[in-house]
This record gives structure tokens, sequence and C-alpha cells, in this order.
């Protein structure tokens, strides 16, 4: 199950938010999105866990949570839409 994390510091890197995550259970990636033209944070990513019912503690347990003086808004991920998908 993937998490949607926003509200990162932008001092935090993908170590970091995994260590965040990692207590509630197996982190099978951490990627936290950067800007294309400069390379600084946007301030949000993605944690993806291995097992669902981990996920679902790392919500309960982080979500409003402050990190680095940051509260997190930690939720489900929700799968995009392409452009090219039909209506």
């Amino acid at each position: 199950m993937k998490l949607f994390v926003k509200n990162i510091h932008p001092d935090v890197n993908e170590l970091e938010l995994e260590g965040i995550f990692a207590v509630y259970g197996e982190i099978i990636s951490a990627k936290i999105v950067y800007d294309r033209a400069d390379w600084s944070s946007k301030g949000f990513g993605f944690v993806a866990f291995a097992k669902k019912p981990d996920a679902l503690k790392a919500i309960e347990a982080m979500n409003n949570k402050e990190h680095r003086g940051k509260p997190l808004i930690v939720v489900e991920a929700v799968e995009k839409k392409s452009r090219f998908d039909k209506c």
C-alpha cells in the first residue's frame, strides 16, 4: 500500500523519510518529489509499505504528527489517472 505524505520539511531526504515510517513495518520505497528546475523539495512524497495493515498503522500514528516543526499529512495515495484514459 502506498501513502501520500504532504508538508515534509524541505531538508528531509528520502533516507530520513524512510526512517520515519520504518518503525511501522517493511518499507518497499520512499520517494520525495523534487522540482525539476532547481531540484528543491516540493514538500511531498510517497512511502510504499509491503503490508497494508502496517501502512494503516502508519497513517493513524503519523497523520498530523509534527516532524521538524511541521505537521505531516499522511493519507492513502490515490492513483493518478493518465490524461490518455477515457472518462
